[in-house]
């Protein structure tokens, strides 16, 4: 009988620690300075504004696209995340383009399965970024996008790794060098690679 109390305490001290595990260890981070707030906002305006500008121009006239969900997702990383190692540059572009094309492989061959295809997708693709050392969440999302897109993202196949989710990535990645070293207090990138 004490074997069975003995066991029951160990197992109550294990739950004790696992779900003390969940407060926290340390405070929140402190606000943001304002200027760091409008140099954020400014740069998401004009990288989201210039991936608009060329899906309306360019190829709003084709099968292509060059806006998706995800994209927004990341320039919240390159622009108010600026020395985050997931908005570094081989991360933003790697993590997309690797993504898609984990999406694209899972919905041709998993696709009459959805379930399986959308699980599969994406923790292939968080797994084959860890792998990569091309960490990006918004990645995740794109590698959900090429399984539940729409039948115009299912018909561009592998070159949806190209377009949107390797042009979005670099368009982005172009606007995000020019306005993240203009103020003195950013600079961007931490590494390329």
């Amino acid at each position: 009988m004490q074997g069975i109390l003995r066991g029951e305490g160990r197992t109550f001290r294990r739950l004790l620690i696992y779900f003390l595990k969940m407060r926290g260890t340390t405070q929140g981070p402190p606000a943001a300075p304002s200027s760091e707030i409008a140099w954020s906002w400014l740069g998401a305006f004009l990288g989201m504004g210039a991936l608009g500008l060329v899906h309306q121009d360019l190829v709003s006239h084709t099968d292509l696209m060059m806006l998706m969900g995800s994209f927004g997702a990341s320039a919240l990383l390159v622009f108010g995340a600026i020395r985050s190692p997931l908005a570094q540059p081989r991360n933003l572009v790697g993590g997309h383009v690797l993504s898609a094309l984990v999406g694209v492989a899972c919905y041709q061959w998993l696709g009459g399965i959805p379930e399986v295809a959308i699980a599969t997708a994406v923790a292939t693709a968080i797994a084959l970024m860890h792998a990569t050392r091309t960490l990006h969440p918004p990645g995740g999302a794109t590698a959900l996008i090429a399984v539940i897109g729409t039948e115009r993202v299912h018909e561009l196949g592998y070159l949806f790794a190209l377009v949107p989710a390797g042009a979005g990535p670099l368009i982005m990645l172009a606007v995000g060098l020019g306005v993240n070293n203009l103020p003195h207090s950013r600079r961007y990138p931490q590494f390329w690679w």
